[in-house]
């Protein structure tokens, strides 16, 4: 796969509190990377450095190769980003409002703009006034104005938040949409957890502007320790079986702690002993889970 954003070693002070230090990370193609963290870490803050909203002390952001400090134009060139809320005109309608855009840049079709109305679900109603739409509509517009410059970098700040499940759903499916067909790398920043998680491939997590870790989502939540949630007929007497570290739930559930290669044995040893089985479930983490894992504690507000 191709990386098309890099950033290596940012650092970034006001005054003389230092927000972020030595912040790295990389998208390749078709990646939908998960900027998540609690208020105050540095989320937007690196969103701006990269955008070339603010200056970056120390350190590189290369967009397609393109240093962001020394090739601006040709580095963001191919960015399409919604920091906070889209800026759209109320009294246009949506077409009208794609249209002053398209303006900004050359060689853009009536055609690609077709495509782009298609592709963000709004073609019955892209000639009605925006002050008419939903606010995941105008979040989806907002979305299409960013895909005028056909970027294959995509940068998102919470662009789910206050929708209703709709909306979120909407633009979730949209999201995955462009990763997958049209391989665009994607950073997207939400506070929004559960969201994220049916969204994202990989997630990189900030605590007090210093990465904690970035991996992929299956390894983020894989758990240190293997368990299995039992659901038998009763617990009584099964205390014997279990092995130092297990634990009985309540009355119907068991918690054990085994490789999977062991789980079958333990079965049937439940079962010679007169417990009947309804369930066995792995255990994963959570995005959530793992987050307040990796970072202590810590609660997105």
């Amino acid at each position: 796969m191709k990386n098309i954003l890099s950033v290596n070693n940012i650092c970034k002070s006001i005054g003389k509190k230092q927000i972020l230090k030595n912040v790295s990370f990389n998208i390749e193609e078709g990646e939908i990377l998960g900027f998540i963290g609690p208020n105050g870490a540095g989320k937007t803050t690196t969103i701006k450095l990269i955008l070339g909203l603010q200056s970056i002390d120390s350190g590189t952001v290369k967009i397609n190769g393109y240093d962001i400090q020394h090739d601006f134009e040709k580095a963001i060139a191919r960015v399409g980003g919604i920091v906070e809320s889209p800026d759209l005109y109320m009294y246009l309608t949506g077409r009208q409002n794609l249209m002053l855009i398209k303006r900004m840049y050359k060689d853009i079709k009536d055609e690609d703009m077709d495509n782009i109305i298609e592709l963000i679900g709004l073609k019955n109603r892209i000639d009605d006034k925006v002050s008419k739409y939903s606010l995941g509509m105008r979040q989806r517009l907002g979305i299409g104005a960013a895909l005028i410059s056909n970027p294959n970098v995509l940068i998102l700040d919470e662009p789910t938040n206050g929708l209703d499940p709709e909306g979120i759903k909407d633009i979730r499916d949209l999201i995955k949409k462009l990763a997958k067909e049209r391989h665009i790398g994607v950073l997207i920043s939400s506070h929004n957890l559960s969201e994220l998680e049916s969204m994202i491939t990989d997630a990189c997590i900030i605590k007090d502007g210093t990465i904690i870790t970035t991996q992929s989502v299956t390894n983020l939540k894989q758990k240190s320790n293997t368990s299995y949630l039992i659901e038998l007929n009763k617990t009584t007497g099964i205390k014997k079986l279990l092995l130092d570290g297990d634990s009985i739930m309540d009355d119907t559930h068991i918690r054990v702690y085994r490789d999977k290669k062991d789980i079958p044995e333990l079965l049937e040893n439940l079962i010679g002993n007169k417990f009947k089985i309804y369930e066995v479930q792995l255990e994963k983490l959570s995005l959530e889970d793992a987050f307040l894992e990796k970072t202590g504690g810590n609660i997105i507000d």
